[in-house]
């Protein structure tokens, strides 16, 4: 389940690695119970690409994401010390489920120092049928947050993107059900639309390590209300900060 040697050196190169299996069957089945639970409950005009939070009000997702799986994945990239960071559920529908364009996941977190990443859950098949991750290999090495434009008025999922992007090499990562792939937070990343007849849901899982300062005050073009995040403590040394737990 934990990344091995040689994928621990793709993700200091490349930027990402992937996929391995994390769930088990009895799992992945009830996770994607509470998730369809989710979707089913959201109001009429709000879409499901883009789901805050679920750990915050769902039991079964957040002592899942706290169980040694997922602990011993973080504690391979951060070390030993962990706080639960931000989770999102991002469910792409049938036929029509919206694009993520290309961004970078740090140009979002209002932390420093920049010390997280991104564990990509996959909740049903993500690949190039339904609008898998692609990322540029090797984009992240730079440590250096791209220049994204806002816009709020086309269908993206996210209002952030980095334009006259030479995508070219873009490579798809495709991650079975049940399985997770990671990526670092400089890494750039997007994904195209779901016109497949299948949904494409995944949980973004992001850890910190617990000495790593989180600005709550923080307003950015999300609008996401940084303030009201609950964290919550994983493993190791408990940081400064409002824990939840």
């Amino acid at each position: 389940m934990v990344l091995t040697s040689e994928q621990l050196v793709s993700y200091k190169n490349k930027g990402f690695a992937g996929p391995n299996p994390i769930l088990n069957n009895n799992q992945l089945k009830r996770l994607k119970f509470e998730i369809k639970n989710i979707i089913n409950k959201l109001p009429p005009n709000v879409r499901p690409e883009n789901i805050s939070s679920p750990n915050e009000n769902n039991n079964f997702i957040l002592k899942l994401l706290l169980t040694k799986p997922f602990l011993d994945v973080a504690e391979q990239i951060l070390g030993p010390d962990i706080s639960l960071f931000a989770v999102y559920a991002i469910c792409k529908p049938p036929f029509d489920g919206r694009n993520v364009k290309w961004h970078q996941d740090a140009a979002y977190w209002p932390i420093k120092p920049m010390e997280t990443f991104t564990l990509w859950l996959a909740v049903d098949d993500s690949n190039s049928e339904n609008g898998c991750m692609q990322v540029l290999p090797s984009s992240h090495k730079s440590k250096k947050i791209i220049t994204h434009s806002t816009n709020y008025n086309d269908k993206s999922v996210l209002p952030q993107s980095i334009s006259r992007l030479d995508t070219k090499d873009a490579v798809d990562v495709e991650v079975p059900a049940g399985n997770y792939s990671v990526h670092d937070p400089f890494l750039l990343h997007g994904s195209k639309t779901n016109k497949s007849s299948k949904w494409r849901c995944g949980v973004t899982v992001k850890y910190i390590p617990s000495h790593v300062k989180l600005d709550r005050d923080y307003i950015g073009p999300s609008g996401f209300n940084w303030n009201s995040l609950k964290l919550f403590h994983a493993r190791g040394k408990r940081g400064n900060h409002k824990y939840a737990n």
